[in-house]
């Protein structure tokens, strides 16, 4: 097993996908300490998962919560080799966002992460721990409707670069998953739970032509965490079916563009 022996702590880690992360981690071998604000989920996830998978309530904006969460780790372990920062806040307003919303969201999805990093230093395996943290498509391009998800997502992104350099003379190899579309709980609820219509709207811009799996993702974490990713530190594995490839020309060129709308323009309508 490709992480037997190994310890990971998931932030975010209940549901969605931080839960998938948890399971695709548990199911590599490691000995997982799940964690969240969503306790009856985290509990669940666990319990179905079975022993050596832990579940700690932990509010990333919480100093206290951090340390407990840690020394219970080390209690329970005996040590630390992966830590996957998923947690986020979906707090977000666009550039409407309050000053209080802004600062509360940038608690979690970026300081909750860098201070996390700093405590669980002493216990982290030297050399060999990983740190991975989740970012996102959002926070590689502009989009209308968001704003402190997608700069947190982009600082988290920064972070692990930062990490990477300041680590890596340690062992420590610090890198960001990035997923694009996937199918998840948020898709869910925007589709009525319809995969297919999920899939054919994906097809408009991934050029696999369909959105993401959970455990797509959770598979990636896998292997970031593995000792078969040794030399990879300080860069983004996106997990996005193409997406960050295409831009927003979806891929086609002008040409194409020019012909599609070119019986709407020459015709007058």
């Amino acid at each position: 097993m490709e992480l037997g022996g190994k310890v990971a702590l998931v932030t975010g880690g209940t549901h969605s996908i931080g839960g998938a992360i948890v399971a695709g981690l548990h199911a590599a071998g490691a000995k997982v300490l799940a964690t969240g604000i969503e306790d009856a989920r985290g509990a669940a996830l666990v319990a179905a998962l079975g022993a050596p998978a832990r579940y700690r309530h932990l509010d990333l904006r919480s100093d206290a919560e951090i340390d407990a969460a840690l020394a219970a780790c080390r209690i329970e372990f005996g040590r630390l080799d992966c830590i996957v920062n998923c947690a986020c806040s979906y707090l977000d307003n666009g550039l409407a966002t309050a000053r209080a919303d802004w600062l509360a969201a940038l608690d979690v999805n970026v300081v909750g992460a860098a201070i996390l990093m700093q405590k669980a230093l002493p216990l982290l395996t030297k050399p060999g721990g990983v740190i991975v943290n989740i970012g996102s498509v959002a926070g590689k391009f502009g989009n209308g409707f968001r704003g402190p998800y997608s700069v947190g997502k982009a600082g988290l992104m920064h972070l692990t670069k930062l990490a990477a350099v300041s680590l890596g003379p340690q062992g420590i190899r610090v890198v960001t998953v990035s997923p694009g579309w996937t199918w998840s709980p948020p898709m869910e609820a925007m589709t009525g739970n319809n995969r297919d219509l999920a899939d054919r709207a994906g097809a408009e811009v991934n050029p696999l032509g369909r959105v993401g799996r959970m455990e797509e993702v959770a598979n990636v974490v896998v292997f970031a965490c593995s000792d078969k990713a040794s030399w990879v530190t300080g860069c983004d594995l996106a997990v996005d079916g193409g997406f960050a490839t295409v831009g927003p020309d979806r891929g086609l060129g002008p040409r194409y563009w020019c012909d599609h709308y070119r019986g709407e323009v020459e015709g007058g309508g």
